[in-house]
């Protein structure tokens, strides 16, 4: 085909959630609740650690790290998603797709690299109680945080120096609520399947590996717990089954939709829904009502508010 004779994309339509009035309504206002409550939940969390001076332990300032990116990766698709429900034309920009993209694999990459350190702390707290603060000193902590948010950009731009000069002439339809890398690769007008290989080893196996290594370390430190000290045993399992609960919500529809580009799975809204607006807004609910020391922080802290006002 001569692509010169034709005419090149300037956007996508995006039909994830195309019917009638009456159910997209109802996801308007759904979404909108979610994404209120995510960004309410979060701010509430980011505001609680930077305030309360109790809350300086290596783990709060990774919780709050956390929160900061989980609101950062549903505010990339969230809004325009919220948007597209009440408008006639559901579209978005080739640009504004590209740059959907871009930050969702920015913060997705640096969310895995920082779940990975937020359980090798878990490690350290439960089995090496004494040196706790010796091993996360700020240096670390701080090193930690900006290795997480470099290896979200290298990984990231690996992916869109590939995918941002792609042709696009033809077809412009994403079935999903977002532009997503699977989706998007398959509308270009050249064969793509050597790069679907590579954002399955990318993205896939990425998400995959970081997956298995969480599972590893949380196993290693139960086995290590009940060796050393049985009695703590029902605390570690306490304190670790709220970052189990988050590794799998985060990681199991990013492992179903990267790992298989070439499947069905690429195309379902459910996971797209469930890790860019459901994920977000249940760490806060994970790690504040199973948090005793979160909970009487942020009491203290409206309290305070009140007084003030």
């Amino acid at each position: 085909m001569d692509y010169e004779n034709v005419s090149s994309v300037t956007e996508f339509i995006l039909v994830g959630f195309s019917g009638d009035w009456e159910l997209q309504l109802f996801f308007f206002v759904t979404f909108s609740l979610i994404y209120g409550a995510t960004v309410v939940g979060n701010s509430l969390i980011i505001a609680t650690v930077t305030a309360n001076s109790t809350l300086r332990s290596p783990m709060y300032f990774l919780l709050g790290n956390l929160s900061f990116l989980d609101m950062c990766i549903t505010t990339v698709t969230t809004p325009k998603m919220i948007r597209n429900l009440l408008a006639e034309h559901k579209s978005i920009t080739v640009w504004g797709c590209m740059a959907q993209m871009f930050f969702m694999h920015l913060f997705g990459g640096a969310e895995m690299t920082l779940l990975i350190v937020m359980a090798f702390d878990r490690y350290v707290a439960i089995c090496k109680p004494l040196h706790y603060r010796t091993i996360m000193s700020h240096r670390l902590l701080h090193a930690s945080v900006l290795l997480s948010w470099t290896i979200g950009f290298i990984h990231t731009m690996s992916q869109m120096v590939l995918i941002v000069n792609l042709p696009f002439c033809g077809h412009n339809i994403v079935n999903n609520i977002f532009c997503d890398l699977p989706l998007v690769i398959k509308l270009a007008c050249i064969e793509t399947n050597t790069l679907e290989l590579f954002v399955i080893a990318d993205s896939g196996l990425l998400s995959f590996i970081c997956f298995i290594l969480l599972l590893i370390s949380y196993t290693v430190i139960l086995v290590t717990v009940k060796h050393k000290s049985p009695g703590r045993l029902s605390k570690a399992l306490s304190t670790l089954s709220a970052h189990i609960m988050v590794v799998t919500l985060f990681f199991g529809p990013c492992i179903f939709i990267y790992a298989w580009p070439f499947g069905s799975f690429t195309s379902n809204k459910v996971f797209g829904v469930f890790y860019t607006v459901i994920t977000p807004v249940l760490n806060p609910v994970i790690y504040t009502l199973r948090n005793q020391e979160m909970k009487k922080a942020m009491r203290k802290l409206w309290i305070q508010q009140v007084s003030f006002i």
